[in-house]
């Protein structure tokens, strides 16, 4: 039979001739780098038989895919581990994910980090056996047979279809419920470590039993696993939530609610510095900003749908609204979480023309959803937040130039905070509403407004909202981690449920196109991504505290003052440190407090009117005249 190598060239083989066999016939240098396969397109293990007229690709480390793969490999080579030395274990899922993988494990005790140094050492010694992982397809009877003692994967195994066929892998002794594919056998794994534990709900359901969640990463060497622990230790140095704590941002207080961030004077300010730059521009680029209500009357929420889709993610309450004693009358409210439903009422509010649009409403709104407690991390998943939100009510022809403004509004953005970033167009999914034309020609605006913009894309195919397309901007901050920030969205249906028209210029009426857009996204999320990607040194023009004036002793508080004073006249916002303690604990306070500049003041600076500058990073910079120094702060102003 004929197969189609990737290259075009035909290559004949055997019948009953696998991948493997495809790969030595090619070299045996490719036969000992081969991991997996595709045929057609689909993933597949090496031991899958090709078939005639088939397009053949060997899969090795160098293939996007081939990580994922080695690391779902490896879950299962963690669970084996597990199995021998826990054989009471029950065995949930345990996938691939972004840098590493996770298993689910009910094991009847909490798991410990000696736990996991002994599952380590189990680990090596299977991949040192070099297990090879075997595939085989069974019925739904055999399948509740082979798991009879696993109640877990018995509820997945119950789920499928009555005819279903099903493919389980073994290695050593561990058998697992999985479509694979998986490589070869468990010596490929060069470079791996069990990271971390958590606690994970059976299904993502509260209502469900609690499993232990033993996360780990796997590597093609033992230099990649070198590096990427390196990047986690750099990680953990940044965490926002450490850098909050000790810079003053924010605190979290239990008896506030889980997920509810409470802003101290030096996040305040930040969060204020951000908003009123973006407002600024935003005012420019001919947006108006409107304040809409934090709670509506459900029945809001049933005309935008939210109260049948999203009431889940929603708090509501009550409200007696009895107008006599006598008479009880009691409502319905629900906590917003989002902006969208008060942005179209004031739409709606007035008669609108088509010499009216585009109309760019903006808001910074405080929505809250509930989340999960096990998902609220920090300031990037919080219950209650603020979005840089935006609504655009525009025709059908403006749709393309709006699009491609937001774009160049991203931009700014980005490269104002050193951001390098990649695009996303998310197409129609499965559930949704509206038209084909609309959902065709939405679409396509989305595309040529990047194609317009420059911007490469790639098409995330099904993920689209259910009321239209979207633009995802994903972000990569100072250590190359991947951020989900700013979103561009197209939507039908709120014009069409809350009934939005324009006056044409034929006098007939038209529904108006709808654009959303958050840039920042989440405020919070976004000073979150901030602090970590400035490691919490914020630049000059939005540190809380930009200049620290530290007197060398007291007799020099007085021109310390009169320095905070002319810096405080052009903006500057300074703090003089006159506290009773030696120069250098000074310095070194301004240094853990990120603070940009340290201005050392002594006779020599008072007599001259000069001070001597500390910079958080470079260190001395040598004596300036005062005024020069003002220059440079009032340079950094707003």
């Amino acid at each position: 039979m004929d197969i189609k190598l990737p290259d075009g060239s035909i290559q004949q083989q055997e019948p009953g001739a696998t991948l493997a066999d495809v790969a030595a016939r090619i070299g045996a240098g490719l036969a000992k780098a081969a991991l997996a396969g595709r045929l057609d397109g689909t993933l597949v293990d090496l031991s899958c038989p090709v078939y005639d007229g088939a397009t053949v690709e060997i899969v090795t480390n160098r293939d996007p895919e081939a990580l994922g793969i080695l690391r779902h490999s490896t879950a299962h080579i963690m669970a084996e581990a597990v199995q021998e030395l826990f054989p009471q274990a029950q065995f949930g899922i345990g996938p691939a994910i972004e840098d590493g993988f996770y298993y689910d494990i009910e094991i009847g005790r909490s798991v410990t980090p000696d736990d996991l140094v002994a599952l380590e050492e189990r680990m090596a010694a299977i991949i040192g056996q070099a297990r090879p992982f075997a595939r085989r397809e069974v019925s739904l009877a055999e399948a509740r047979q082979l798991f009879a003692e696993q109640p877990l994967k018995l509820e997945l195994i119950d789920e499928l279809p009555p005819d279903s066929v099903i493919s389980v892998y073994q290695q050593g002794s561990f058998l697992d419920l999985c479509r694979g594919p998986h490589i070869p056998d468990t010596s490929r794994v060069a470079a791996f470590k069990l990271t971390r534990l958590a606690g994970a709900y059976w299904r993502g359901d509260s209502d469900r039993q609690m499993l232990q969640r033993i996360y780990g990463t796997a590597w093609f060497s033992p230099k990649d696993l070198d590096a990427y622990l390196e990047r986690i230790e750099e990680a953990e140095k940044r965490d926002h939530r450490k850098l909050g704590r000790e810079l003053g941002i924010y605190t979290m207080d239990e008896r506030a609610g889980v997920g509810l961030p409470l802003y101290l004077p030096n996040g305040a300010r930040v969060i204020r510095l951000l908003q009123e730059w973006l407002r600024r521009d935003l005012y420019d680029r001919g947006y108006e900003e409107v304040i809409t209500p934090h709670i509506y009357h459900a029945d809001v929420w049933k005309q935008s749908g939210h109260y049948y889709f999203y009431k889940d993610n929603m708090y509501f309450f009550q409200v007696d609204e009895s107008e006599a004693k006598d008479r009880s009358k009691v409502s319905e409210y629900g906590v917003k979480p989002m902006n969208c439903p008060g942005h179209v009422m004031l739409y709606a509010n007035d008669l609108r023309s088509y010499r009216d649009l585009p109309l760019r409403f903006f808001e910074f709104g405080t929505v809250y959803r509930h989340e999960l407690s096990g998902v609220v991390h920090g300031l990037l998943r919080a219950r209650g937040f603020t979005q840089d939100d935006a609504h655009i009510f525009c025709r059908s022809d403006q749709v393309l130039d709006e699009v491609v403004s937001m774009l160049d509004l991203v931009d700014h953005i980005m490269e104002t905070f050193g951001f390098t970033y990649t695009a996303e167009i998310s197409t129609r999914p499965e559930k949704s509403i509206g038209e084909d034309a609309k959902w065709a020609f939405a679409t396509e605006q989305l595309e040529r407004a990047c194609e317009a913009h420059g911007l490469a894309y790639d098409i995330n195919e099904g993920d689209g909202a259910f009321y239209g397309p979207k633009i995802d901007i994903k972000v990569k901050d100072a250590i190359g981690r991947t951020w989900q920030c700013s979103t561009i969205q197209v939507d039908f249906n709120f014009p069409e449920r809350f009934n939005l028209t324009y006056r044409t210029a034929d006098n007939s009426e038209e529904q108006p196109w709808m654009l959303h857009r958050a840039i920042f996204g989440s405020i919070e999320r976004f000073l979150g991504i901030l602090l970590e990607h400035y490691a919490g040194a914020l630049p000059l023009w939005l540190a809380p505290l930009q200049v620290a004036v530290i007197p060398i002793a007291d007799r020099h508080n007085d021109y310390a003052f009169e320095v905070r004073d002319a810096l405080g006249r052009v903006g500057g916002r300074v703090e003089v440190f006159d506290q009773n303690e030696p120069m250098r604990a000074k310095i070194a306070r301004a240094q853990s407090r990120k603070i940009p500049y340290m201005l050392v003041v002594g006779d020599k600076e008072a007599a001259s009117g000069t001070v001597s500058v500390r910079e958080r990073k470079e260190g001395d910079l040598g004596s300036q005249p005062l005024a020069e120094f003002s220059a440079l702060i009032e340079a950094a102003r707003l």
